[in-house]
């Protein structure tokens, strides 16, 4: 089960993300930014300098952290009149220097516009059914669905009820230009591929460069329970875990996850997300820039 966020208001400082728009509320800036304070103590690591090496890389980041929070933990805000209560989860106040990761719960009923001004936006579908109007076009959502949005659109989104629906979104900044396909903008994790990416560990691509979108990649990973080699990336991600239990190792340190965590892993982080259970775990992740899922900067030799 996803655990159910918060739907109260809570003020916070701006976000970098957009908001829903109503009339005369002010215009989101294009940029990230730090939407608010994160303990130290929810911090994933120390923060010390971290040198990884390989036969191919030699790589050293002072500062580097990741970072693991639970939507039970989030804040929620909440537009009058609007369904939508968004919680922002990763950002810049979590060590992530392009994207942001948000976890948004529909109420029944018609969602206020967001519009995107110099974002851009991958949505997935983790639970409940409905349909996303984007400058007027609509597009069925139900869970597995991946949906991009590119920057100056604007969308809404209505749920029928009676259940909520949940949606887990990654934003950051345009960088190397975006224009939707001419046909559908949405994917549906049922219409996709599996491929492996190392081991027993699966996934299939939802939004890529063929629905538009040249920054980031969006993929669903099946982990199988146990634990592979620790290993680096050479992108920026954002994870949220949709089904199962298990362990992030890394810098020393060991963080529990379950399903509703959200995960930040900086570049050139040393890390293993071990299945610590008996079934499947399944989450679903944003990298950037664009690439291959299954790319490693760095693997331990075992």
């Amino acid at each position: 089960m996803i655990a159910k966020a918060s739907a109260s208001f809570s003020p916070r400082p701006k976000s970098s993300g957009a908001e829903p728009i109503p009339p005369k509320l002010p215009q989101p800036r294009p940029m990230l930014e730090s939407s608010k304070p994160v303990p130290p103590s929810r911090r994933y690591s120390t923060g010390r300098a971290y040198s990884s090496k390989s036969n191919t890389i030699h790589v050293t980041i002072a500062g580097v952290a990741g970072h693991v929070v639970h939507e039970h933990e989030l804040e929620s805000r909440r537009v009058d009149g609007d369904t939508a209560s968004r919680a922002t989860a990763i950002d810049a106040s979590a060590g992530s220097r392009f994207l942001e990761l948000h976890v948004t719960r529909y109420d029944t009923g018609r969602s206020l516009p967001r519009r995107l001004d110099g974002l851009q936006e991958i949505v997935y579908a983790a639970s409940g059914r409905g349909t996303m109007v984007v400058d007027g076009e609509e597009h069925e959502l139900e869970p597995g669905t991946g949906v991009y949005l590119a920057p100056g659109e604007s969308y809404e989104i209505e749920n029928p009820g009676p259940e909520d629906l949940l949606t887990v979104s990654a934003i950051a900044p345009q960088t190397n230009g975006a224009t939707p396909a001419a046909g559908p903008r949405t994917v549906r994790l049922a219409d996709q591929p599996l491929l492996t990416a190392s081991g027993d560990r699966e996934f299939r691509y939802l939004v890529t460069e063929e629905v538009g979108c040249r920054d980031m990649t969006q993929f669903f990973g099946v982990i199988a329970p146990g634990r592979a080699p620790d290993h680096s990336h050479v992108y920026d991600e954002v994870i949220y875990v949709l089904e199962g239990e298990g362990i992030l190792h890394g810098d020393g340190a060991d963080k529990p996850v379950s399903a509703g965590t959200c995960i930040h892993l900086p570049p050139f982080f040393v890390h293993s997300l071990e299945n610590s259970g008996d079934t499947p775990m399944r989450i679903v992740a944003v990298f950037h820039p664009a690439g291959d899922p299954a790319s490693r900067a760095y693997e331990a030799n075992e």
